[in-house]
Order: structure tokens, then sequence, then C-alpha cells
């Protein structure tokens, strides 16, 4: 449907598209502009936050291996008790069950992961729920749009006037696009954060595992 053809009916042919797009939707519209706005500052402070440099960073990383190679497990638990990266968690979990054994500390760095993990995945969820109301959203705004155009013909006696229609029809035409407009990007960017915890958070784990591996009882010398 060209807009133009709706602006030149309803007698306002100074209309541009971006002020139809911002007016256009009625206040379903209006709300799905607010939750644009949502999703995109979710997604700049996921990008920001979710990032290796928080999860498994380079320099904590080279410094965990140089203490387990000297066995400076206590400057270990020290350093990781002051860092918040997804790493120094996991490893700090399993140094301070050392005491306890091996299994203890494979068993504690699992469940630290884990919970991590889930804190990290339930967060963006926010995303994947914007990304599935706008869809519905915009059908609301379709399906009110056209049981209002669908009374307007009805209360019409003969042939139906386009501007009279125009309005409605607007309606379900935009807010149909803009639901559409929340919820391809709001989905994409939770299916590549997703991706991104979960290569990121196995290669943590499996640095942790690697070096507390130093005190399984095989390893001892």
């Amino acid at each position: 449907m060209d807009f133009s053809i709706l602006a030149q009916a309803a007698g306002d042919v100074e209309i541009s598209y971006g002020k139809i797009l911002l007016t256009g939707g009625g206040n379903i519209g209006y709300l799905l502009w607010l939750m644009s706005v949502v999703v995109v500052g979710l997604s700049v402070h996921y990008i920001i936050s979710i990032r290796r440099l928080n999860i498994l960073p380079d320099m904590i990383r080279m410094q965990l291996e140089e203490l387990f190679e000297g066995k400076q497990y206590r400057e270990a638990i020290d350093l990781t008790e002051g860092q918040s990266d997804f790493l120094s968690y996991t490893v700090h979990a399993a140094l301070t069950e050392a005491p306890h054994g091996y299994p203890a500390m494979e068993r504690a760095m699992e469940e630290a992961a884990e919970e991590r993990t889930t804190k990290m995945l339930r967060s963006i969820e926010w995303l994947s729920l914007m990304g599935n109301i706008g869809p519905m959203l915009g059908l609301l705004g379709t399906v009110w749009g056209m049981i209002g155009a669908f009374f307007t013909i009805a209360n019409q006696t003969g042939s139906p006037n386009p501007g009279e229609l125009a309005g409605d029809i607007g309606i379900a035409l935009v807010t149909t696009l803009l639901g559409l407009g929340v919820s391809i990007p709001s989905l994409s960017v939770y299916s590549i954060m997703r991706n991104r915890i979960d290569a990121m958070t196995s290669e943590s784990i499996m640095v942790s595992q690697e070096l507390i591996s130093n005190f399984r009882p095989t390893a001892k010398r």
C-alpha cells in the first residue's frame, strides 16, 4: 500500500513517511516506538557487558597460569577474589574448596559456572520477550485498524470514501511494520548474545578445568 495515496486521500499531501511512522500507528504505535528504544538500550548494554573482557580476560588468564605454574595458590585466591569476570569467579570457587579434595573443587567450579551462565542467559531474555511481544502488538494494531475500517464501511450508505478509510488502514499497516521493526533486531541480538555466552563460557570452563587439574591426585609429584 502506497502511503502517499493514503495521505492524499486524507487530504494532507504534506505528511512525510517519517511522520507517518511516528504518528500513524496510534497509541499502539507509540508503545512500539517505546519498546524499540528499550531494545536499543538493552542491546547496547549487552554488547558492552557480554564480551571477552568480562568473561575470559587474557590478562587474568595469563596471571593465573603463572601463579598455578609456581604453585602460588594463595596468591591465585587473592587475585580471583578481587575480580568480577567469569573465569576468576569459577577458579575462586574451586580454590576455596581445595581443602576438601579435587572432586569438591570440580563440583564447586561447575556450580559457579552454571550459576553465572544462567544469570547471563536470563538477563538477555528481555530481548527475547521484546522480540515476541513486538509482532503481537503489531498484529493487535492491524486487527484494530481493520475493525475501524470495517465499521467505517458499514456506516456508509454508498461507496466508502477512501479518505475515511485511510486512517484505519494506516494504523493497520504502520503497527505491523513497527512490530516487525521491534522483533527482528531484538531476536537477532538475542541470538548473537546467546551464542557469544555459550562460546565464551565454554572456553572459560575449559581453562578453569585445565588450571585446577594440578590438584588431581594423579597430577601430584
